[in-house]
């Protein structure tokens, strides 16, 4: 009889050695390492406090961020600016230059926020974390029609489109690597039982530039969410964006994991925000507002079509020259004055583009006060008049902003706020926290009324403002103008 005890013993062994080596090959959940997390910048909503700067990635998009007619506008944008006020802080806006850089720039702390539309993946949490979703949304097909669509029958038309993602087996489709229409082409591939062969594009362009691809006919067929594509396909009837390659997904903004204390104050923003009638405004401003889309993205002041800021950018130019500025820094304050419109006039008489006073205007010999020629020549003139006259001021762009409130509320008024810094111990050539704060305090009797002070009283929060606000302008000009 054949004992099996020492087969049955070494069989034992073995399977305790198996064993032993699978465990080995596969470490506990808990001592997985996040590197790219561990590695990340130590910052939260302290030190962003404390920097008072809230800093933002934003994506250059027809609903995102964007200029049109010297005014910056955009759903994350107009989002961004209620946040920042919520939070008592100065918005500082980086526009993202790489797609797939994006959580690296977010981690080393160079922004605190990433603010355009991104999907809530799985995989993504792994590197960094959500906020509270700003809204739902599914991924569809964008594809083209064929050029002669309009004379084609109906039959004749379905026949040439794709109706079902399953109809996408052995095609291309075109889209960013590191996107969420990446993870959902594969999953779908695999769903489908079939490949779906996938061309890569450039990580720099932006969804709204992968849709104008197809429409031009360059790319077949990408992957879009919903509601970028039909305010896209809007004034483009040529695109189809009716075939779902998603369920709903929630689209959110990204911080990072190791700033837990700021993204709870968005999120509790997040929800309070999405209750209120405003929120609907101004999403339906941008994703449902077909008529003011098409509007915009047809007009030659649209930021994404023409380098132009408005009808008057040449005339500008000239003049900003003879001063040695920058055109759009003289155009942002061209803005301020006038949204850009020659027959502007205000409550106190002030007239044409550059919003001079009557008698300013006759000093400096103009003859038609409505004509953008002579307004832009004249107030350029004045501009630099002023400018000469604050020559003691060395830093370029402090004499700039003395320049500019004395054009807002008087060159006097200003000379004011400088004796009134120097007794306050304030710096009397600094604009930012020194004579601006001087000019504030001339709306006090305490302090227009003393002795030194020759021009009296001035509500100094309008030139202050003006200022600010010009400066802000400029900031998003240079982001989206270049200078030729």
């Amino acid at each position: 009889m054949i004992s099996y005890r020492p087969f049955l013993f070494i069989l034992f062994l073995l399977n305790v050695v198996s064993c032993q080596r699978q465990e080995k090959s596969l470490p506990d959940k808990d001592e997985v390492v996040n590197h790219i997390v561990d590695n990340s910048v130590e910052r939260d909503l302290e030190d962003i406090r404390e920097d008072g700067v809230l800093r933002a990635l934003v994506v250059y998009s027809s609903t995102s961020y964007f200029l049109y007619k010297g005014q910056a506008m955009g759903f994350e944008y107009e989002l961004l600016t209620l946040l920042a006020d919520h939070l008592d802080l100065k918005l500082e806006l980086v526009i993202s230059d790489d797609l797939d850089s994006e959580f690296e720039v977010l981690n080393r702390g160079d922004v605190d926020l990433i603010a355009h539309g991104m999907t809530i993946t799985n995989q993504r949490k792994w590197e960094v974390d959500f906020t509270e979703h700003l809204y739902l949304t599914k991924q569809v097909l964008v594809q083209k029609k064929p050029d002669n669509y309009r004379q084609l029958s109906w039959g004749s038309l379905q026949g040439q489109l794709i109706h079902d993602p399953i109809e996408l087996i052995g095609d291309t489709v075109s889209i960013r690597k590191n996107s969420a229409y990446y993870e959902r082409l594969m999953s779908l591939s695999n769903e489908i039982g079939g490949d779906i062969f996938i061309d890569t594009l450039d990580s720099q362009l932006t969804t709204d530039q992968i849709i104008d691809m197809v429409a031009e006919g360059k790319i077949k067929y990408t992957i879009a969410d919903e509601n970028l594509a039909r305010i896209n396909a809007s004034y483009k009837p040529i695109l189809k964006v009716d075939v779902p390659i998603s369920f709903s997904q929630q689209i959110a903004w990204v911080t990072r994991k190791k700033s837990p204390k700021f993204r709870a104050i968005v999120n509790e923003w997040i929800q309070t925000l999405k209750k209120k009638t405003l929120y609907h405004v101004i999403y339906n401003k941008y994703f449902k507002n077909r008529r003011s889309f098409r509007k915009r993205t047809r007009s030659d002041y649209y930021s994404l079509k023409n380098n132009q800021i408005s009808k008057y950018d040449g005339l500008i130019k000239k003049h900003a020259e003879d001063m040695d500025w920058d055109w759009r820094l003289l155009a942002s304050l061209v803005y301020q004055e006038s949204k850009f419109k020659p027959d502007a006039e205000s409550w106190a008489g002030a007239r044409g583009l550059m919003q001079m006073m009557p008698a300013t205007a006759e000093h400096l010999d103009v003859q038609n006060i409505f004509d953008p020629n002579e307004s832009v020549r004249a107030g350029t003139k004045y501009l630099h008049q002023i400018f000469e006259r604050f020559s003691g001021i060395e830093d370029l762009t402090n004499r700039i902003k003395f320049t500019m409130a004395s054009y807002n509320c008087g060159y006097g008024h200003v000379l004011d706020a400088q004796r009134l810094a120097s007794q306050n111990g304030l710096d009397p050539t600094i604009w930012s926290d020194n004579v601006e704060k001087a000019l504030l305090g001339l709306s006090l009797p305490k302090n227009y009324n003393k002795p030194f002070i020759k021009y009296g009283y001035v509500r100094g929060s309008e030139p202050v403002a003006y200022v600010e606000q010009i400066f802000e302008r400029y900031d998003h000009y240079k982001q989206f103008i270049t200078v030729e």
